[in-house]
């Protein structure tokens, strides 16, 4: 068997909102209940599993490989909600989105903090 990602647990400190951000955004159907978590399921078989916590939310940075269809619709969202985005993990480029590799990528914050980044071409392709 080949090893393949499964699905992660992003830490949220409320899970029905975030998921929903994420659906919303990414224009993905919306979550379903298993056990705790509300799961959002991805294309290649890999699920986020949002788990609600108290405290404080460690940030993590999740990245989306997209078609150009999707990238458009999810940027004209994230323009639509007036979502701050930068071009570069460092947000040192604010309002613009990168060209690397020939595609087109973006950054932005998910509710809890996380950096969220799409792209339509993987890095180094």
């Amino acid at each position: 068997m080949a090893v393949e990602l499964n699905h992660s647990i992003i830490w949220c400190a409320d899970k029905a909102r975030s998921s929903a951000f994420m659906t919303e955004i990414l224009g993905l159907p919306p979550a379903r209940t298993f056990h705790h978590f509300l799961v959002v399921d991805l294309d290649n078989r890999v699920s986020l599993d949002f788990y609600q916590k108290e405290g404080p939310v460690a940030q993590q940075h999740y990245a989306f490989l997209v078609g150009e269809a999707e990238f458009d619709a999810a940027f004209a969202r994230i323009e639509e909600r007036g979502l701050t985005y930068w071009a570069d993990p460092a947000r040192t480029k604010p309002g613009e989105i990168n060209r690397h590799d020939g595609g087109r990528g973006v950054y932005f914050e998910d509710p809890d903090g996380h950096l969220l980044e799409m792209i339509t071409r993987p890095y180094g392709g």
